[in-house]
């Protein structure tokens, strides 16, 4: 029988639940478990793909083409399983199944109410994400803080779960802030009693309480909030601030939490495997070296909207045994014509991103790094800056831009794809999730791989215009990569350049800390090169 785990969180949000979530799927699979994992979102959204940034940071793509919340990046890196369809529910996508199967008369004429149609749903969904993957042990996550009023619905199909599938085959993790007061010298362990006592009254008590602080808690106070919160010692976790969030593994295994959870799901607990995790670890420790990587963005003031991209760039960091240092620098900085910033710099990146605000910044961070050959990845829309900046500064169609942008531009570098031309509805409209990619031979995208096919995530509405690809490819911009049908280009490159790559696709969505994604890899290889020289 599947078993599942809840992890709900107290106090305030952004505590680290999808961390302890995500390493503790790392520890079940050390000890031979499949696992996978779900993120429960109380947003009204149907997903987070029309959402600014600024209000939930990045949108991880499955392989499946689901956009969805960035706590599933996370869950990915740690347990390096892909996640589906299933890994990610909101309140707007379960009313939206639920009403439409209401006009269609799949209630036959019931009332319908939260309880227990809304209800029945998410738990249903909780079921799938077991039954798709085949997994011994579900993960979810509920986001949000309890109390939150638009939560209550998915506390109440958790505990439901417990009912139906037995307590036994269930587990309770409730995650709290015990803060410190520096008026007084001392860590409060109020919150979490009232967080605990909260949670109760909804149901639910905890199997396992873990109390988030600042620093190392002591005995004493672990030991305070077990006999407040009617759990064993052992079963109060401490989770401290680390320099690394894949130290928290480590960390939470020294507690004994796996072990603690599989004994109460009568599991059986063997010995884990994480060799691979303790060298991941010992190359963060030999990072000697530093690398200076230009991160080019217009939300470089909320470091969440790249998230996976700069877990990326670390990944290639520890492979290269360098410290990547990232200089977060808005775009819109740099387009009167000021590119000190860029001076001293051992790479550049521009990731995706939407709309024209900090363009034409952009712009001139890819002429820069090209004429001073100075290492760069671009990354959809990274891609998209190049292309648009070589055509400006080598082909000189000094109007070249994207109809994104400028829809009257003459020389439409990068333009709709056909069949996005007629699209009016913005959400999960887009080519989303994973399609083939063509590797030329003799291209450097094939040096970079060492094969001909990759599949890689996507998340974009615009291509690169098949118009000019004579005219890049004979003034020195080649293209690396393609679909099977070439008629969609995946990457381009310059071949005399250090390293000057754009690929269309969004490699960070498949990079893991102890598998780095080939171009993240390659890339800060070539700027440790660049910082030797």
């Amino acid at each position: 029988m599947t078993k599942f785990i809840f992890v709900t969180g107290g106090v305030v949000s952004g505590l680290g639940k999808g961390i302890v979530a995500a390493s503790l799927g790392r520890l079940l699979k050390a000890r031979g478990y499949k696992v996978t994992s779900q993120k429960l979102d109380p947003y009204i959204n149907v997903d987070p793909g029309t959402m600014s940034p600024y209000q939930h940071g990045e949108v991880f793509v499955t392989e499946d083409g689901c956009e969805t919340d960035l706590d599933l990046g996370h869950y990915e890196r740690f347990i390096d399983e892909n996640l589906h369809v299933y890994s990610n529910l909101t309140t707007g996508k379960v009313y939206w199944e639920v009403l439409n199967r209401e006009r269609d008369g799949g209630y036959l004429g019931e009332t319908v109410q939260v309880i227990p149609h809304i209800t029945n749903e998410i738990k249903n969904f909780i079921y799938k994400a077991g039954e798709h993957s085949d997994a011994d042990i579900v993960i979810t996550e509920i986001g949000g803080t309890v109390g939150d009023i638009e939560s209550l619905p998915f506390l109440e199909s958790i505990r439901q779960v417990a009912m139906e599938k037995g307590r036994e085959n269930c587990v309770y993790i409730h995650v709290t802030l015990v803060p410190y007061l520096h008026c007084s010298g001392e860590y409060k362990t109020k919150p979490t009693q009232h967080s605990v006592k909260e949670l109760q009254s909804y149901g639910i008590t905890p199997d396992i309480i873990v109390a988030r602080s600042e620093t190392p808690l002591n005995q004493e106070l672990l030991h305070k909030i077990a006999s407040s919160c009617n759990v064993q010692d052992h079963c109060v976790i401490a989770n401290h601030n680390l320099d690394s969030l894949y130290k928290v593994v480590p960390m939470l295994e020294k507690q004994g939490l796996a072990s603690t959870i599989l004994n109460k799901l009568h599991l059986e607990d063997h010995s884990p495997d994480l060799e691979d995790w303790t060298q991941l670890l010992s190359n963060i420790e030999q990072c000697r070296e530093t690398v200076e990587i230009g991160l080019i963005g217009k939300y470089v003031q909320l470091h969440d909207a790249y998230l996976s991209v700069v877990e990326s760039l670390n990944h290639g960091g520890f492979a290269n045994h360098v410290h990547v240092n990232i200089h977060w620098i808005d775009s819109e900085s740099l387009e009167d014509g000021h590119l000190e910033s860029l001076e001293g710099l051992d790479g550049i990146l521009i990731p995706g991103g939407f709309g024209h605000r900090g363009i034409e910044g952009k712009i001139q961070a890819a002429t820069y790094a090209r004429v001073n050959n100075i290492p760069y990845l671009g990354i959809c829309l990274g891609m998209q800056i190049a292309s648009i900046a070589f055509a400006r500064s080598v082909l000189g169609y000094e109007d070249a831009n994207s109809s994104e942008f400028d829809a009257q531009t003459k020389h439409a570098i990068i333009d709709f794809m056909e069949d996005q031309r007629t699209i009016s509805k913005k959400g999960g409209t887009m080519r989303l999730g994973a399609y083939p990619c063509y590797i030329k031979d003799g291209s450097k995208l094939m040096e970079i791989y060492g094969q001909d096919l990759v599949m890689e995530r996507h998340r974009h509405r615009y291509e690169f215009n098949n118009a000019y690809r004579q005219a890049f490819e004979e003034n020195g911009m080649t293209i690396g990569g393609t679909n099977k049908e070439d008629t969609l280009v995946e990457s381009v490159e310059i071949k005399d350049h250090p390293y000057y790559i754009g690929v269309q696709f969004h490699p960070e969505f498949k990079s893991r800390p102890n598998r780095p994604h080939p171009l993240f890899q390659t890339f800060i290889q070539a700027a440790k090169e660049k910082h030797r020289q």
